[in-house]
């Protein structure tokens, strides 16, 4: 749902890096063969068009997602962070209070003073996640892990089968049965591939909370518990952090599997304690509002150590942190 973006943190944020440890249950209704270790060739193009414009989002039920425009991105002198991400053979994860950018929407603005962006994994190319390296930056990968949309590069390969109920205000994008791994299996894992490829840190799975939406499909609490412990661990598999991006209603039983948080609208919505226990695991939550001032919410995340800063709907680069 949510499209490219970049983002920023409330504390300023330590750019040092951070490890994190590595965390099935209701039957598919076709076999699982596949071994999510598994490299799969990558079908994914070097561009993709950005999501059509559509109501902005109401509030962080499952579903929501900031809505991507096109918007003007300025140039100007690129800030260079200090300290370029060391080689290590242990998988980095951002550091709790760290500063990001979120930029899902126009061009990708690489002057940003932020020392971890997250970004679209098909729209951004290796030469560009390089050049955030060599600025000493991280980069995370956004991908959508939960729906079907059709302007991606590989929306070919999915089947009728698998693609439900069309997502509120996303024309062009449905709900996938993620019952059916042996399907969406090789697709998911040639899109991580694609991120690892290029070079990212992380990866952002977004839309993993389809069992509390209309989809379609009869999918359980325990259905999505599964699907989103298999994702982090073709994630981890891959030697990249993953985050859990929304999902408030299971973060105590998925925190153990995910490195970090992504959150929307959480102090709009009154939702922000529920993200605590990755606080208390040491674990960064990187959240942003939309139509909160930063003089609304910054107080109180900044208390509980979160990553905050408001954006546009729209993705694009401006942005307010705390």
């Amino acid at each position: 749902m949510t499209g490219l973006l970049l983002v920023a943190a409330c504390s300023g944020g330590d750019p040092a890096a951070s490890s994190s440890p590595e965390s099935s249950s209701t039957p598919n209704p076709s076999s699982q063969t596949w071994s999510p270790g598994t490299a799969v060739p990558s079908k994914a193009s070097s561009t993709a068009p950005s999501k059509p414009p559509s109501a902005p989002p109401k509030s962080t039920t499952p579903g929501k997602r900031a809505t991507p425009r096109p918007t003007a991105v300025g140039n100007g002198t690129i800030p260079v962070i200090p300290n370029k991400p060391p080689k290590t053979t242990k998988r980095w994860a951002p550091a709790r209070g760290t500063a990001w950018q979120w930029q899902l929407s126009g061009s990708l603005n690489l002057s940003v003073n932020a020392p971890v962006y997250d970004v679209d994994g098909v729209d951004t190319s290796a030469a560009q996640v390089a050049e955030l390296h060599k600025r000493g930056r991280r980069v995370i990968c956004y991908v959508d892990v939960g729906t079907y949309e059709k302007g991606r590069p590989d929306s070919g390969r999915f089947p009728a089968s698998v693609r439900g109920k069309g997502v509120e205000g996303w024309p062009g994008e449905q709900w996938l049965d993620i019952r059916r791994r042996n399907v969406l299996g090789p697709i998911m894992a040639a899109r991580f591939d694609q991120c690892r490829a290029k070079g990212f840190d992380a990866v952002e799975p977004d839309n993993v909370d389809g069992y509390a939406n209309d989809s379609g499909f009869p999918l359980t609490a325990a259905d999505q518990l599964s699907y989103n412990r298999w994702i982090a661990g073709l994630a981890h598999s891959r030697g990249m952090s993953v985050g859990l991006k929304n999902d408030l209603g299971q973060v105590s039983q998925l925190v153990s599997a995910f490195d970090f948080a992504v959150n929307e609208q959480c102090a709009q919505f009154n939702e922000c304690e529920a993200l605590v226990p990755f606080i208390r695991a040491g674990k960064a939550v990187l959240h942003v509002e939309y139509e909160l001032g930063t003089g609304a919410f910054c107080a109180e995340t900044r208390k509980y150590g979160f990553s905050s800063m408001r954006k546009p709907e729209d993705l694009g680069a401006a942005r307010e942190p705390c």
